[in-house]
């Protein structure tokens, strides 16, 4: 008999459900002072929807005032509220209303970088001898043997790689880092008067309401000391990766347990943080070991990165195979059940493409199971569930047709850009990036969420043009329909997700806390686990694949009967040993015997 091993501490964070917001893009109600941009109120209009759905904390990506270079991510007050948005008083009553229906907020906290017209950059690069000149990241010029002007070294910035992660200031003479944009210089964590800041920040929202945060990009708060050269690995390219040596710094821990000593500790918080660019198991063990006191959780990208070109910046394409699926994820629900840390749950969010589009088949014959199929396989892994907007309802990338200039997100044109100046005149070229963009774009994130199938979508008036093109499919696919969907044996996306969120909380002790194991290491497409507590055990099988397959049950799998499945509301007609014949896309999810 196999041992199950379970997570024996239970908490509140572990078990919720996470729906992210991206404010621009939800809803529109016009109480912001930008026309066709969402609001604080737009979302407080909308609780309702995401309690029925199933959430139990809302994540609002940044709406902090900002210049809005990168959406928000380029923060000028902590302390204030983007008028686009609304006030700080909107938050106030969102946190209120959050509250009447047993709900929490939790904020983005950006403090890896400012913007440049925060108040304290615009002081550190008043003068040299400003006193928060150690505040950012200043460095004096490199020069070639011919005497012309170099960056302190190779660094390619994030979003724009074709640039250098350092940028000239002539008043001064020396160059800042800034590693997203120059708009968005990186702070100075080395400075102990910086770290008091970003405390009293955190402070100052937990003591507003806010019950936690999502820390964007919290492993590059610490460099390496004195910032020498990435390696070459585009030699085509006059700037390289270097995330090497700006992510995972020496001291990150350091600061990261300074954190939670000052601040977290004093509140019942759930924290995630964005880490990028690691994939070591004792690197993620240091933040979200139960024992470390770090973070509760980290986005691993091992799963979002899978069609980027190793080593390489994020907007590339490479292929890749359904196998990937399933050892990325079998690798950190063992990871976290035997070394006792907690994972995340996520495929979507506001910088990636849509989770359809990306892992399955969005054509309008398989869009629909492809979305239950994706939701089946979150609500039934371990870890905090992480529900990105639209998601719910099956929102797929833009269409092919749609031309470069419909992107408006700072990575995607400077990228377009890029291959542009790289291969002038060249189409082959010039196609392969319209190709990436349609794959890869942070803008398939971003369109407004399909709430109707009236005019925008029913995200803003009728007669508002949003800040952003609403997909062309949102008369069919929207909100309001599938709230209403009553085909006989049929749910909509949006009635599976809120069964499923339903079935995992009722059966938390096996899918939030129970075991894991892998029951096919081998198959081409197939994904198949089974998870147990104690008491009861439930078995999942994934077919990712649009062809139909055969698939040899093992022994330790012991179904009972299949009580689930994404293509219609009742149990599914399956043999519950030897083989089952998977149909394209198809998930099942069967009741089973605990004993192995």
């Amino acid at each position: 008999m196999t041992t199950i091993k379970s997570h024996a501490k239970h908490a509140w964070w572990k078990e919720a459900v996470v729906y992210q917001i991206y404010p621009a893009s939800f809803l529109s109600t016009g109480s912001g002072s930008e026309p066709g941009w969402g609001d604080i109120r737009g979302i407080t209009s909308r609780l309702d929807y995401l309690k029925h759905l199933g959430v139990d904390v809302v994540w609002l990506s940044p709406i902090y005032k900002s210049p809005q270079v990168d959406m928000g991510y380029d923060i000028s007050d902590y302390k204030d509220i983007d008028s686009k948005f609304g006030t700080l008083e909107d938050v106030d009553e969102l946190i209120g209303e959050l509250k009447k229906r047993d709900m929490k907020l939790m904020m983005d906290l950006v403090v890896n970088h400012t913007s440049d017209q925060h108040e304290w950059f615009l002081d550190s690069r008043s003068s040299k001898d400003s006193d928060k000149r150690d505040w950012y990241i200043w460095q004096p010029p490199k020069y070639d043997a011919d005497g012309n002007r170099k960056p302190p070294n190779n660094w390619g910035m994030i979003l724009g790689e074709a640039n250098s992660a350092w940028t000239w200031d002539e008043k001064t003479q020396e160059y800042y880092l800034a590693l997203f944009t120059p708009e968005q210089p990186d702070l100075n964590w080395r400075n102990p008067k910086v770290r008091e800041a970003v405390h009293d920040i955190l402070s100052f929202w937990l003591e507003r309401g806010a019950s936690g945060f999502r820390m964007d990009v919290i492993n590059l708060i610490s460099k390496v000391a004195g910032y020498p050269d990435a390696d070459i690995v585009d030699p085509d390219a006059p700037y390289q990766p270097g995330f090497k040596l700006f992510a995972n710094g020496p001291h990150l821990h350091e600061y990261l347990c300074e954190i939670n000593d000052k601040v977290l500790s004093k509140h019942d918080t759930i924290t995630v943080g964005e880490m990028p660019f690691v994939d070591d198991f004792d690197e993620i063990m240091k933040v979200v070991g139960a024992d470390r006191k770090e973070l509760n959780m980290i986005f691993i990208f091992d799963l979002v990165d899978i069609d980027n070109i190793p080593g390489n910046f994020r907007m590339t394409l490479q292929e890749w195979q359904p196998t990937e699926i399933r050892n990325i994820l079998t690798k950190y629900q063992r990871l976290m059940l035997d070394r006792d840390g907690w994972n995340s749950i996520f495929i979507e969010n506001h910088d990636n493409p849509r989770s359809v589009s990306r892992y399955t088949d969005d054509s309008d014959q398989y869009r629909d199971l492809c979305v239950k199929l994706l939701a089946l396989m979150q609500t039934t892994l371990s870890g905090t569930v992480y529900v990105y907007q639209g998601e719910e309802l099956g929102m797929r990338n833009l269409r092919p047709e749609v031309p470069p200039e419909e992107y408006k997100d700072i990575e995607s044109t400077n990228y377009w850009q890029k291959m542009n100046k790289l291969y002038p005149g060249n189409k082959e070229k010039t196609d392969l990036a319209r190709h990436v963009l349609q794959r890869k774009a942070r803008d398939h994130a971003r369109t407004p969420v399909q709430w109707s199938g009236e005019q925008n979508a029913g995200f803003c008036h009728a007669d508002v043009k949003p800040w952003m093109m609403v997909n062309t499919d949102y008369k069919t696919v929207n909100a309001t329909a599938q709230r209403t969907f009553k085909e006989p044996d049929q749910l909509s996306a949006l009635q599976y997700w809120k069964r499923a969120l339903e079935n995992r909380k009722q059966h938390k002790d096996v899918f939030v806390y129970g075991d894991f194991q892998l029951l096919d290491d081998s198959h081409p497409t197939v994904f198949a686990y089974k998870r147990a507590s104690a008491d009861e055990a439930f078995v999942t099988v994934l077919n990712f694949s649009g062809k139909e397959v055969e698939w040899a049950l093992p022994e330790k799998a012991k179904v009972e009967k299949w009580v689930a499945g994404n293509y219609a509301a009742g149990a599914p007609e399956k043999a519950t040993s030897e083989k089952v014949v998977l149909k394209p896309w198809e998930g099942i999810l069967g009741k089973a015997s605990v004993c192995a």
